[in-house]
């Protein structure tokens, strides 16, 4: 049994985000270097955007500050790399906010398994951050907030709050058992291709470790509310699972998701609340069009319980969606700079 210990702080909240540089030549080097090594890796598992950034991360943190100043650090975990916007934190009253956290500083005593590609690898280990607070938030760095949000929209009275619904297995619906049947009865798969570990899958497999088999809570995409304690309490018992999960450098249909696992920990506990009054929009601009896009944001616009947006593969989209974006994302949020500016001239004005 591996002793995990740490005295985290048990009323502060802070967040977490993972971030990396997928345009860095250093990280495409080395990722190029193990992909060589690799077989049977699903394309999508290494699609570019999964590694590239085009400016999400300024606006992610500018929401948290604006919306969420609550938040008492912010750690940005990522690989070898400083974001930009470090350089714009420095000297002001955010500086000391926002931390920077290496992938070795969290796999420590499980450097052999890096480098890793692999968020789910990544998201499995972050309760290991030094000095965490017992309460975190944990989102991409493509989520940003578009309205103020309290402590007790994620946290109330030591209970998590979840945002998602319950669903049956895969293997429970009688649509899919037909399929798999016919897929069996042709004795070969539909491509040679290994299958692409999709989300639902792997919440399946983080939901089965706590003793689900017919249904499980269908967490949705948002950020998420987390307990230290919980994580690391049961990979002290269960570190088999742990490093299971970590040996895998790409994303595997084997993995299990370390929010949908501590949800169901919290579950098990009977320490959460469901509450889906809060919204997330998903602009996946891979495959909208620019009329959508700006239709989405129009009604983004009206719901007043909208407070968060998913931006995805903003690096990949055509330069008039970029635009539209940008536009959007500076009316109802600003830079960094506009923040700071901002904050200057009200406190010139007092």
């Amino acid at each position: 049994m591996m002793q995990f210990s740490y005295s985290p702080p048990t009323e502060s909240i802070d967040a977490v985000i993972t971030w990396v540089d997928g345009d860095d030549p250093a990280y495409q080097e080395k990722l190029a270097y193990y992909l060589s090594q690799t077989t049977l890796v699903h394309p999508e598992a290494t699609a570019k955007t999964r590694f590239c950034q085009a400016g999400e991360l300024e606006y992610c943190v500018t929401s948290l500050f604006r919306f969420a100043p609550w938040l008492r650090n912010i750690y940005i975990v990522t690989d070898n790399q400083i974001p930009p916007l470090l350089d714009k934190l420095a000297g002001t009253s955010y500086e000391n906010k926002v931390h920077l956290i290496d992938h070795k500083v969290i796999f420590s005593g499980f450097e052999h398994f890096l480098p890793t590609f692999n968020s789910l690898t990544i998201e499995t280990l972050l309760w290991r951050i030094p000095g965490l607070s017992e309460r975190f938030l944990y989102l991409n760095d493509d989520f940003v907030l578009v309205n103020p949000v309290s402590p007790t929209n994620f946290f109330r009275n030591n209970h998590v709050v979840l945002r998602g619904k319950w669903r049956k297995f895969r293997s429970q619906k009688l649509s899919h058992r037909i399929l798999d049947r016919m897929r069996a009865f042709r004795k070969r798969p539909l491509s040679n291709e290994p299958e692409f570990p999709k989300h639902r899958l792997a919440q399946e497999n983080s939901a089965r470790l706590t003793g689900h088999d017919k249904d499980y809570f269908y967490l949705y995409h948002n950020p998420h509310s987390l307990h230290r304690s919980t994580l690391a309490n049961y990979f002290a018992v269960n570190c088999s699972q742990l490093t299971t999960n970590l040996c895998f450098r790409f994303r595997a249909a084997e993995q299990f998701v370390m929010t949908t696992l501590a949800a169901h920990l919290e579950i098990k506990a009977k320490k959460v609340v469901i509450d889906n009054q809060l919204h997330c929009l998903q602009l996946k601009l891979e495959i909208e069009s620019l009329r959508n896009i700006k239709q989405l944001i129009r009604c983004a616009d009206r719901n007043k319980n909208l407070s968060f947006v998913c931006v995805q593969s903003l690096d990949s989209a055509p330069l008039a969606v970029r635009d539209v974006i940008f536009t959007w994302l500076d009316r109802r949020i600003g830079s960094f700079d506009y923040l700071l500016a901002e904050k200057q001239r009200i406190a010139g004005t007092v």
